[in-house]
């Protein structure tokens, strides 16, 4: 008889806490992990049984779910965990993916999955320590206006240093801004779709997981020949290459040159300061560490390191580490026009102090910024910030009122764009879509397609743009909307199988079906192709139901005028191709 689940795994038991009783349980869930291999394809199936339907997202009843995969641990480039949730910025699925060392510690304390119920009286936080877990009081650390001390403070009150993980939110989490992140590992964010809401909702400040145990391996000789094949692919190949060098801020020149680069809330594909904040400038003036995830041997996390003057004292500086890459770099350079690099770091700071993605943050900084030009919103709604393109200055500050609201329009923006763009104005220049702020890719039909029809609305889910540039320059290919759904679809489906094992995506190259296999066969675990495609079926199947249920209707999407006033790479599209493709992703996602 073949087995799925590698013997004497403790993968398949799930930690369940009860923030309302303060209470825990360890239940072993076999056929879960037997079925679904683990992170996307647990996850889902967990959210399925914990959240009710019509659930307030905000509420006691929306559960959190942590889960990894069987890799973790073992391979290299396996090392993420998958947050699900009901995402208080949707109303629907909440997915949001982490490196770091999340995964490593849930898996060395003996688990597979972690459920985080109901919501705590007062503010806490929780230490998992193997198959203790412990309730701590956070009444000190509520309010805190700096995310790193935050972070600085539980690593003093937590033992582990080196085998444990700190997953904790800012002031915007506290304040359940619906785009408000998760950090861990001071570097690493679950940042999509609102999970640093949930736990604040929950009263949950923070989650810290130590694990200590280690991991027995059925077959030696087989797992030192799969290891060594994939630590020479990616130390050795180009794969991975850029990740080390320069990160995803590679992509900036290459996507202004064809005009993919979105410019002032889209207004063009193209920046005329995107050389001094590209990878290659970053890199060569700035760089000041690279940082690599458990388990990684590319180290693609890039840290920059600027020098801020204290005020009234010309001769004492600061030095600053500034996490950054191509999205950051979008939204916060590009997309609101500075192309000062140090400004632009600057103001990526205050949104990781904050504790907000600064994907939707950016966004919405660009939709009122043209709002205001527009005459749809005034100073007076702004607080007073005239909030002009280039002026990081600004943008900072109003980076800062999100957070403490101190207008109607912030209150509004901390829903997200397309919220403000309902009651002010603007939805044919708000980039959002299924609800989600848009990913710095503007290269025609396929990203956009993905955007609206991924599950999590992310360019990860299935990659389009990689397909729109496929026909950039190239007179005889051509767009179909049938065949960029069929496309996506089939890429968004194998996703779900990389996603179920953790695997960073950036590697998914290097993980071929046949390596997975081997890997997994190495453990004493046997999986095939064809369970390959029922787990990636039946996971995206699975996450669709959740979205229907809780009220996503593909039909009733709203697509933004502007993707398509602003010329392509890809060339020109329209509202009609856009609704086909739309319509045919649906109707094969189903089946």
């Amino acid at each position: 008889m073949t087995t799925h689940i590698i013997p004497n795994d403790p993968l398949t038991r799930v930690l369940y806490i009860d923030l309302s009783k303060l209470k825990f349980w360890i239940t072993p869930r076999p056929e879960l992990f037997e079925a679904a291999m683990g992170g996307s394809g647990v996850a889902i199936r967990l959210l399925m049984e914990e959240c009710p339907a019509g659930a307030d997202p905000l509420g006691p009843e929306n559960p959190i779910i942590f889960a990894i995969g069987p890799l973790v641990g073992y391979y290299p480039l396996a090392s993420k965990t998958v947050a699900m949730f009901k995402s208080p910025h949707t109303g629907n699925l909440g997915e949001s993916h982490a490196g770091g060392r999340s995964a490593v510690a849930i898996r060395m304390a003996g688990y597979g999955a972690i459920v985080i119920r109901g919501r705590s009286e007062h503010p806490i936080f929780i230490e998992v320590d193997g198959d203790r877990v412990h309730f701590r009081d956070a009444t000190a650390l509520w309010g805190m206006r700096n995310s790193f001390a935050t972070g600085s403070v539980l690593r003093q009150l937590t033992p582990g240093s080196g085998i444990r993980t700190i997953m904790r939110i800012g002031r915007a989490g506290e304040k359940q801004i619906s785009y408000a992140s998760v950090i861990t590992e001071t570097y690493r964010h679950f940042g999509r779709l609102g999970l640093g809401a949930v736990f604040g909702s929950k009263n949950l400040k923070a989650l810290v997981v130590t694990g200590r145990r280690s991991l027995a391996v059925a077959d030696r000789p087989a797992f030192r020949t799969a290891y060594d094949e994939i630590f020479k692919t990616a130390t050795e190949s180009s794969l991975m290459k850029k990740y080390h060098q320069l990160g995803t801020p590679v992509n900036v020149q290459p996507l202004n040159a064809i005009g993919g680069l979105p410019t002032r809330n889209l207004q063009s594909g193209q920046f005329e300061g995107a050389e001094a904040i590209s990878g290659e400038s970053l890199a060569a003036n700035y760089l000041g560490r690279r940082v690599a995830c458990a388990h990684c041997p590319v180290a693609c996390i890039h840290l920059a390191a600027i020098r801020l003057p204290y005020p009234n004292d010309p001769y004492f500086y600061k030095t600053v580490m500034v996490g950054y890459d191509h999205e950051l770099i979008y939204a916060i350079g590009s997309l609101l026009g500075i192309g000062d690099p140090v400004g632009m770091l600057q103001v990526m700071d205050e949104i990781e102090v904050q504790g907000l993605d600064a994907i939707s943050t950016g966004v919405c900084l660009a939709w009122a910024t043209e709002a205001l030009e527009k005459k749809l919103i005034t100073l007076q709604d702004t607080d007073g910030l005239a909030l002009k393109w280039g002026d990081f200055a600004t943008y900072m500050e109003a980076v800062k009122r999100i957070v403490s609201q101190p207008t109607d329009l912030y209150k509004a923006m901390a829903h997200g764009s397309d919220h403000a763009a309902s009651i002010y104005g603007g939805a044919e220049f708000s980039l959002a879509f299924g609800g989600n702020e848009m990913p710095g890719y503007h290269t025609g039909p396929g990203c956009y397609l993905g955007y609206a029809t991924g599950a999590r609305h992310s360019h990860l889910d299935s990659a389009g743009y990689s397909l729109d540039q496929k026909v950039v320059g190239k007179k005889d290919a051509v767009l179909t909307p049938d065949g960029v759904a069929d496309s996506l679809l089939e890429e968004e489906r194998w996703r779900q199988v990389l996603t179920s094992l953790t695997i960073c995506l950036f590697a998914r190259n290097i993980y071929t079906p046949e390596t997975i296999i081997k890997a997994l066969a190495a453990l004493g675990s046997t999986w095939t192709a064809e369970d390959f495609t029922r787990v990636g079926v039946e996971t995206l199947r699975l996450k669709y139901e959740f979205k229907v249920r809780e009220g996503f209707d593909p039909a009733k999407l709203q697509l933004p005028d502007r993707i398509y006033e602003t010329p392509s790479p890809a060339g020109p599209f329209d509202e009609s191709f856009m609704r086909q493709a739309i319509a045919r992703y649906n109707d094969q996602v189903h089946q």
